[in-house]
């Protein structure tokens, strides 16, 4: 059994939803995890009140008020890949995140995330990453130190003002009556990306644009090319999406263009995108910083 370190929280609704206990609304709002799960929790003093009280199965629901808990799972899978640490200062730290590592705590992976062990390893349990890869994705992530200045780096996403370059390998047999991408060709991508089924996966349909990105072949061989990708807006899958459009899905996408059955990670066959690199002026010092993984996918 693997158990967070680490709280996590949620604010109880304004309006009740109809319930009398703090238990009863758990119950509710996580129908996958078994009541008899979050009582055992509450037995075991693992959920409390912002001011550390504990809640207890009898605890009357209080709207508008912080419940805190520590997650829990079986046989948490242990990734077999190392993070570095690209940079760091009061206000930032900048980290390469290696392929199948998610970067915070999520389904059944709660110690074995990028931001649990960088929290480990800087001792900086306020660590929190102000945006986010796919969990397959490698590359670097940015992350806030300090929670003063924590909204300054969040805007630097919210408002497009930070320049994300990425890689990808993507296998370019080309289709009957097609013609294959040359180097130092250039697309440029913008469609529209809503949601789909399953939930987690994206699709383009009819509509006005909300995505859009600039796409350069770097090289290409035999059957592959290196492409670098400039993302102008951050809509979820995105490069990923934007490659299937131009014909050329990134090499070991297990959800695009045909979803795959589930099965374990294979590490030998990582999806081949990376984050490469990141640029910004930083708003508090008001100078460029630009960081680049040393990580490269290689045809």
């Amino acid at each position: 059994m693997s158990i967070s370190k680490q709280a996590s929280k949620l604010s109880l609704p304004q309006k009740n939803p109809g319930v009398g206990s703090v238990l009863e609304y758990l119950i509710i709002k996580f129908p996958n995890i078994k009541p008899q799960v979050w009582q055992q929790r509450m037995a075991d003093g693992k959920v409390h009140w912002h001011d550390g009280s504990l809640i207890t199965a009898d605890s009357a629901f209080q709207p508008q008020q912080r419940v805190y808990y520590y997650r829990e799972v079986e046989n948490e899978p242990t990734i077999p890949f190392k993070e570095e640490i690209i940079y760091q200062d009061d206000e930032i730290l900048v980290a390469h995140k290696p392929h199948f590592l998610p970067v915070t705590p999520g389904g059944i992976y709660i110690n074995e995330c990028l931001q649990n062990r960088l929290r480990n390893k800087t001792g900086l349990d306020d660590l929190q990453a102000v945006h986010r890869l796919d969990r397959v994705t490698a590359g670097l992530v940015l992350f806030s130190v300090n929670p003063a200045t924590r909204h300054l780096y969040h805007d630097l996403f919210e408002t497009r003002k930070i320049e994300k370059t990425y890689q990808a390998i993507a296998n370019i047999n080309p289709a009957e009556n097609s013609i294959p991408p040359q180097a130092e060709q250039t697309w440029e991508v913008k469609n529209r990306i809503v949601k789909s089924v399953p939930k987690f996966l994206m699709k383009t349909t009819e509509g006005e644009a909300n995505s859009h990105s600039n796409i350069l072949c770097l090289k290409r061989l035999k059957d592959k090319a290196l492409f670098e990708l400039r993302p102008v807006s951050g809509k979820t899958h995105q490069l990923r999406l934007h490659m299937q459009t131009l014909g050329w899905p990134i090499l070991h996408d297990k959800y695009y263009p045909i979803l795959q059955e589930e099965s374990a990670d294979d590490y030998a066959k990582p999806l081949q995108l990376l984050a490469k690199k990141l640029s910004f002026t930083d708003p508090m010092t008001h100078k460029q910083k630009t960081f680049i993984s040393p990580e490269n996918l290689l045809l």
